[in-house]
């Protein structure tokens, strides 16, 4: 029972992560939402229901403890700046120039970028299953960018510098998470980076200036949707699906994230997809089942999903 619990929970989590980037898509473009405004909102909200579960649930004595080691302190501060906000600011970026689809594609290279890294920095060692990787990574891109033309983009060149930019700020997030993640509960890190993040952003566009007047019921009902479910039940369910499944479980069903951007953008917002972009989709999903099958660092499963 538990462990269909557990697979209940992260496939629900990651549909609602798929979605959530389709329903923010729906807010730039509809509603004329900012990518500051809500991504310094959906930070600061989400941060603070995650530490209340930690509160009701957990330790609630790491809550305040974490800001008592002062190493773990300075790590958390980076963590929140560079890791969370640059990890939520380019991918709804991203978005708000091209589509959730291709953005939530482009952020889940993240592992290659991992394994490129640990390669480069001789920590890991090039093996045939990394070559598969890469290569299905590229092919993807390539097919998904230009939908087969070499002459044209079929994606505007911004949404893809930002969807670039969001796979590297998810790789780092992933690297530089591991030592806290060790020492504190992952619901405590998340919490405070989503919070150290949304409010840095919020000097710049503080959540209570936007103006309101173009909203309709239905705009509230997708804002709620982002912050709720995608962010902050998306993130819980995920982490409730490690008590029962196994890091590779969890990742491999996790794969849902990208498919539920891609079926919802095209099928519910309309967006034009190439025949050659599915190529390219299909390459890239490919690549994230045969690195939940083949891999078994924890580290490189867990950065295709933490987004």
């Amino acid at each position: 029972m538990n462990r269909n619990k557990g697979m209940v929970l992260v496939i629900i989590g990651a549909v609602f992560w798929g979605i959530g980037g389709t329903v923010a898509q729906k807010l730039f473009q509809q509603y004329g939402v900012g990518v500051d405004w809500l991504v310094a909102t959906r930070l600061l909200i989400a941060g603070v229901l995650l530490l209340a579960i930690q509160i009701i649930r957990k330790d609630r004595s790491q809550i305040l403890g974490v800001w008592k080691d002062r190493r773990a302190a300075i790590q958390l501060i980076i963590f929140g700046l560079v890791g969370m906000l640059g990890v939520q600011y380019t991918y709804m970026a991203s978005i708000k120039h091209g589509n959730a689809a291709v953005a939530t594609l482009l952020q889940y290279l993240a592992p290659v970028m991992i394994i490129i890294y640990l390669i480069a920095r001789k920590q890991n060692v090039l093996t045939r299953a990394d070559v598969w990787t890469v290569s299905l990574a590229l092919t993807g891109c390539f097919f998904l960018l230009t939908n087969g033309s070499i002459s044209q983009f079929s994606v505007p060149p911004l949404a893809i510098v930002w969807g670039i930019l969001s796979g590297v700020a998810l790789a780092f997030y992933t690297l530089y998470a591991i030592p806290l993640l060790k020492q504190f509960d992952s619901l405590v890190i998340v919490g405070w980076a989503m919070i150290i993040g949304g409010f840095a952003l919020g000097f710049i566009h503080p959540p209570w200036q936007i103006n309101l007047n173009s909203f309709t019921i239905e705009a509230y009902f997708y804002l709620v949707f982002v912050i709720i479910f995608g962010t902050m039940i998306a993130f819980w369910f995920y982490i409730e699906s490690l008590q029962s499944l196994a890091p590779k479980e969890s990742s491999l069903l996790g794969s849902i994230e990208p498919l539920a951007a891609v079926l919802t953008t095209v099928f519910w917002l309309k967006v034009p997809f190439g025949s050659f972009q599915w190529i390219g989709a299909l390459c890239i999903l490919t690549m994230i089942v045969f690195m939940a099958l083949n891999k078994d660092k924890t580290s490189t499963e867990q950065a295709s999903l933490n987004s």
